[in-house]
């Protein structure tokens, strides 16, 4: 058996959302030499790629990390579970499906926070063009028209990223958002020209019917090349460092534990950690770059004193459930046997129904109160309900109204249990800890009353069941959304970039980590501010982007 070659050009850890597209593009010049690491198994699960199968997929360790949160006092001492992708295309095998950009004043914020226009939205809106292959533009110019510019100048054709319109509808899902009109939500067709403001249906990352990952997208044209080597199951226990004779720091590659044996990997170019706003703090800190208290609390030596692991920002979704009479929803049809047998019929002869779904069907944006400047809140509307993720469906028909404040100012942080590898990191939301958010939580439960009060919704009789009725007061609704709230899986922000004078960023503002050469971060972890809506499709911008940096050397 031959000896597996050990130094390469380029070494990608984590073989998720942006590793995926990263070793797509290091290796299209055969001259690069380009390992990809992944600690999870290849994305031969047949659950990971039926739409509803992510029910199967979180918090099953062949898929998921398993995380948990530590207890957090915004959720009255509530722990949750926190999903991570531990397979080929890493969370874009498990999450929702939904494809959003965020708005344009997250990118042009990002350019003033960083001192970089190369972030700002025109700039970003190429990169996510790039890769798009958009329904929207299947088959040219709009027949009716003759024109198609209202798109294609919003939306790319031909890229690796297919994004498709759902295969199913809701009778009470379309009444739901012709309620959210009624309340002042204008109706839209498109939530990423920018202003995602509006009700309407998502988009999702599909073909035909398939969930589409970034290991389909991206890794699959890419395998057969023989510069691209791909390592599974092979979990970095930290990168390796080097000191020059001029006292330089720099990333001379990583410590892989791979079947049982510890081995190293060589980079001659770059590292590019791509591991994800969990993982990939947590291997910084491994190697001795992050707080210095915290590694010299865990026996480290510190390389590099840096605020690594801080800056965490996630989405925390509140689900209000309401009763309804009159029509179907998922509690209903997946009630029996029958039913769930005729479901997968469906699916099996169509690619459609219930099975294709995501999580969410129905989107919002709007503001939570006239104040604000922009739309700060998301809904995800689903015609099913449950107590918690993962449990069974409730033995009532119900809706079940989620509604997410898009740009919490809460902080939370990510930091290492010990200087083992192996052990899940500390990960400490800090949900609801400002007056601000706790507010906007009041407002949007009360805001979803006012929506499922409108005409359309009187129909379906609807009955508040979580939080209930009862509950009016700010004080009242912000300790309920504590209790009934939940994360929608978007954590951000834990290796934030900035500028150079900006002591609170681990990164400059193309991705290298500061006082270390070859080393640079790409995922979503790089965030300074979380984008104002899913965090999936960003998360691949942001990698189109750091590609052409790392192979133009800048």
């Amino acid at each position: 058996m031959t000896t597996p070659t050990t130094t390469f050009d380029y070494i990608v850890i984590g073989g998720g959302t942006a590793g995926c597209l990263m070793a797509n593009r290091l290796s299209a010049d055969p001259k690069n030499r380009v390992l990809l690491l992944e600690a999870g198994k290849p994305d031969t699960y047949h659950w990971i790629h039926i739409p509803v199968g992510y029910l199967y997929c979180i918090g099953n360790p062949r898929t998921d990390w398993m995380y948990q949160t530590e207890p957090d006092a915004g959720l009255n001492g509530r722990a949750l579970r926190y999903p991570r992708g531990k397979t080929l295309g890493g969370c874009s095998s498990i999450n929702g499906m939904i494809y959003m950009r965020g708005q344009a004043r997250d990118y042009d914020n990002w350019a003033k926070l960083t001192g970089d226009d190369a972030w700002n939205w025109d700039q970003s809106l190429r990169d996510f063009m790039a890769h798009e292959d958009h329904y929207k533009l299947d088959g040219g110019a709009d027949p009716a028209t003759g024109d198609n510019s209202r798109f294609s100048d919003l939306h790319g054709s031909g890229g690796e990223w297919r994004i498709e319109k759902q295969r199913l509808r809701w009778d009470v899902l379309d009444s739901f958002a012709d309620a959210a009109v009624q309340n002042g939500i204008s109706k839209t067709d498109d939530f990423n020209s920018g202003d995602n403001a509006g009700v309407g249906y998502f988009d999702v990352n599909q073909r035909s019917g398939w969930r589409w990952n970034t290991s389909k997208a991206f890794l699959r044209p890419a395998k057969s090349r023989p510069n691209l080597t791909i390592w599974t199951q092979a979990q970095v226990e930290k990168l390796t460092l080097a000191r020059g004779d001029d006292g330089a720091l720099r990333c001379t590659g990583a410590r892989v534990n791979r079947d049982g044996q510890t081995v190293t990997a060589a980079a001659n170019k770059e590292v590019i950690l791509s591991a994800g706003a969990i993982n990939s703090p947590q291997i910084l800190q491994l190697s001795g770059i992050g707080p210095a208290a915290t590694l010299r609390a865990h026996g480290i030596d510190v390389a590099k004193d840096a605020p690594v692991g801080l800056n965490l920002q996630d989405h925390l979704q509140i689900r209000a459930v309401y009763k309804v009479a009159g029509t179907k929803t998922l509690n209903k049809l997946a009630a029996n046997l029958f039913g769930k047998a005729k479901i997968g019929a469906e699916y099996l002869l169509k690619r459609s129904g219930p099975m294709s779904m995501s999580p969410s069907q129905l989107g919002a944006f709007t503001r939570s109160d006239p104040s604000r400047t922009h739309a700060n809140l998301e809904y995800h509307v689903q015609p099913l309900s449950l107590e918690a993720f993962g449990d069974p469906l409730h033995d009532f028909p119900a809706i079940t109204v989620s509604v997410c404040n898009l740009n919490p100012t809460s902080r939370g942080q990510v930091q290492i249990r010990s200087n083992n590898f192996r052990d899940a990191p500390l990960i400490s939301p800090n949900y609801l800890s400002t007056a601000d958010d706790r507010k906007v939580a009041a407002d949007s439960l009360r805001q979803v009353r006012d929506i499922m009060a409108q005409p359309a919704m009187e129909k379906y009789a609807p009955q508040e069941y979580k939080p209930g009725p009862q509950y009016q007061s700010d004080a009242d609704l912000a300790k309920l959304a504590g209790d009934i709230a939940s994360t929608i899986f978007h954590p951000v922000g834990t290796v934030k970039m900035g500028r150079a004078d900006d002591d609170t960023a681990v990164l400059d503002p193309h991705l290298r980590v500061k006082g270390v050469a070859g080393l640079r971060v790409v995922d979503a972890s790089v965030m300074p501010e979380i984008t104002s809506g899913n965090t999936n499709s960003p998360t691949l911008m942001i990698a189109e982007k750091a590609a052409s940096w790392v192979l133009a050397g800048v």
